[in-house]
């Protein structure tokens, strides 16, 4: 790729690539040597065509800022760099593989340690729920969810997290910020969401680990999002009748519509993960309703519909306005 950073260059005379970890869509992640301490760091660096992009480099410079409020074993530590040449993130370089790859190669994890990751993942979003910011992540996934040699985790990009700083302005992204699969209901409505925003997500992962499936599938995106708004998974136990019905219930219960139904705090659903025999059955698999594909129809017809004719109206009122005068 032009204009990308190869190995053995030194960026901004302190971090020397040693090689390249991997490259998405918009950025690619380097394993470097900082030269200012010896230690091995991940470097984050976006591709030259998004640099410019405004929507982009917000969500990536707020990655950066949020990272480094944060200080807890169970979240990804951000390098601070002064006087940067160029847009890139150092963070500590870790041993491991991302949650989302070992789903890819596993399919699906044993219980006990499903809800071991789940819990080490609660430990992380109290921590970031109960600062004085107030984070919530608001993309959490199983790709961002780091699985370290050492048997620890990393929660890692808060390129859309929400947090007591500076409101930020995604010009050109959705109002429905998220990734499909695991989004809670409100966030599809637009709405910013809070603490039980990311108890809806987990809870989605932990099905997700439980039965090899993600909650919902559809034919696109739009269809996987307007599925919870109107409907809710599969029982868990239906997909792996091995799961206990107490483990049922608490997925269930995380991944409830009405956030006013879910668990009140990340610490009440980590007191239930730690003990799951003791959990109260109140038949939340019994009350399930599947979606409905004329629904999902309907709901994608009015919005397409509303797409054409708010413009179109607009543009009459304007006629009718300017003729006026």
């Amino acid at each position: 790729m032009p204009n990308e950073l190869q190995v053995a260059d030194v960026l901004d005379g302190r971090f020397e690539i040693t090689h390249v970890v991997a490259r998405s869509g918009m950025a690619s992640i380097y394993k470097a040597r900082d030269l200012s301490s010896g230690q091995s760091v991940a470097v984050k660096v976006p591709f030259m065509q998004f640099e410019s992009d405004p929507a982009f480099y917000s969500r990536f410079q707020r990655e950066e800022e949020i990272g480094k409020l944060l200080n807890h074993p169970y979240i990804i530590r951000i390098v601070p760099v002064e006087n940067k040449s160029r847009p890139y993130i150092v963070m500590e370089f870790l041993e491991g593989e991302t949650l989302g790859k070992r789903l890819k190669r596993e399919g699906k994890l044993r219980p006990e340690e499903a809800l071991q990751i789940a819990n080490k993942a609660c430990e992380a979003l109290s921590y970031m729920h109960s600062r004085p910011e107030k984070v919530i992540h608001r993309d959490l996934k199983p790709d961002n969810i780091m699985l370290c040699a050492d048997g620890s985790i990393r929660i890692m990009d808060f390129g859309i997290a929400k947090a007591g700083l500076r409101r930020i302005t995604f010009t050109g992204f959705s109002a429905a910020l998220g990734t499909p699969d695991y989004m809670a209901p409100e966030q599809v409505k637009g709405q910013r969401g809070d603490e039980r925003t990311d108890i809806y997500s987990l809870g989605a992962i932990l099905y997700e680990t439980l039965t090899g499936k993600v909650p919902f599938d559809g034919d696109n995106p739009h269809a996987v999002m307007n599925s919870r708004l109107i409907g809710d998974p599969v029982a868990p136990r239906q997909i792996n009748p091995d799961l206990s019905p107490q483990i049922e219930e608490l997925v269930l219960h995380a991944m409830e519509r009405q956030p006013a139904a879910r668990y009140p705090s990340v610490a009440a659903m980590s007191a239930e993960l730690k003990a799951p025999q003791s959990i109260q059955l109140t038949g939340r698999c019994d009350r399930l309703h599947a979606p409905e594909l004329w629904q999902l129809r309907w709901r994608a017809w009015r919005t397409t519909v509303c797409a054409v004719l708010v413009p179109l109206i607009v543009v009459l009122l304007f006629l009718l306005i300017f003729r006026k005068h």
